[in-house]
């Protein structure tokens, strides 16, 4: 099953992440798309209000299935191997979830001013192909 993870190619958190899950993965479950990448974001309805509230992952069999911000990164790491236990251990117990929540958004807002900005957007190596032309 392939997921397509957005995330922001211009934060270099995000980038960093991005590569290291491309490390993992390598291609198998995952393709990804920055936020800046206007047509693939229109080809699944993201606005860039969307964007504001965080990297998302979709499922690539059922587009409607998505997951956002710390959902999203709780989600990758679910479909990781032996990544459910983890995170099933994360989501029982009390209040980390919640405090994991906050501390996303904190990222999320502040990850200009904490990790910087790239100086040209990262694109994977793996990046969304809906299309026969692009598939190799």
């Amino acid at each position: 099953m392939t997921h397509y993870v957005i995330y922001d190619g211009n934060c270099n958190l995000c980038s960093t992440l991005a590569q290291l899950l491309e490390k993992l993965d390598q291609g198998k479950q995952f393709q990804y798309a920055p936020m800046q990448d206007q047509a693939t974001l229109e080809q699944f309805g993201i606005t860039s209000q969307d964007c504001e509230k965080g990297m998302l992952l979709i499922n690539a069999n059922v587009p409607q299935q998505r997951w956002q911000g710390s959902d999203a990164a709780e989600e990758i790491g679910r479909l990781l191997p032996l990544g459910e236990v983890f995170v099933n251990a994360y989501r029982a117990m009390p209040g980390v979830k919640w405090g994991g929540d906050r501390l996303y958004v904190q990222v999320r807002d502040n990850r200009y001013a904490w990790f910087g900005r790239r100086s040209s957007l990262y694109e994977s190596a793996y990046p969304i192909c809906n299309t026969d032309a692009c598939r190799k």
